[in-house]
């Protein structure tokens, strides 16, 4: 039995490396246009930052999205280790054909995230969500942008741009979690409690490189 534990395991580690490295490039893709990427003064403000890259629809329900992802909280030494969530949800209308596509999700407060984390929290119902602005000179409706607790975000074959995530279910990835970290709580990690692991270390420094530059102007 143990003999057929460790290949599974060591496919489930390949698949989670996999989709931090995904998630690095992610963010990276998108702010190498920042006028059309992420306003700076969200950039400045956010507290955690969520990232599912390859969402898809009718992965494994017709009619609906599902993707896993990883996310990185500002602490006062950085950005923490990440965790391991899971997105799902109704389809939208203009995704056909099983598109896949690329989410970004900004905590504005710092216990958005966690809150979602602790139950099977759906956007725009038990936490605020708005379609995030785009552009270096959104500051307009940046402002009023921020008062929601999650700012959300598509691309989608080359296009970025705010999306309305309504409905949407966020929650922990347990199994993850498990995988990377034993049982070490997700409210630790994410205050900066636990290192950042090697795998991980690639997406929590492109997530600093972006998500503090506007800080240092």
């Amino acid at each position: 039995m143990l003999a057929g534990m460790l290949p599974a395991r060591a496919a489930d580690m390949h698949k989670m490396d996999d989709r931090l490295t995904s998630a690095a490039e992610v963010i990276q893709e998108i702010m190498a246009t920042p006028d059309k990427g992420i306003p700076e003064g969200i950039l400045e403000k956010a507290r955690c930052v969520v990232v599912v890259p390859h969402y898809k629809k009718g992965a494994f329900v017709i009619g609906a999205q599902y993707g896993q992802g990883v996310a990185t909280c500002r602490t006062a030494r950085g950005w923490s280790a990440p965790v391991f969530v899971k997105l799902e949800g109704g389809s939208f209308g203009w995704q056909i054909g099983g598109q896949s596509t690329d989410l970004v999700l900004i905590a504005t407060n710092e216990n958005g995230l966690e809150s979602a984390l602790k139950s099977k929290v759906k956007l725009g119902a038990d936490a605020s969500a708005a379609a995030g602005p785009v552009g270096r000179n959104a500051e307009a409706s940046t402002d009023v942008a921020m008062n929601a607790e999650f700012l959300t975000y598509s691309r989608a074959k080359g296009l970025f741009a705010g999306l309305d995530l309504s409905g949407t279910a966020l929650y922990e990835n347990k199994d993850d979690m498990d995988a990377e970290y034993g049982n070490t709580d997700f409210d630790r990690i994410l205050h900066g409690g636990t290192p950042v692991p090697a795998n991980a270390q690639a997406f929590v420094h492109t997530v600093a490189r972006y998500f503090v530059s506007a800080r240092e102007h």
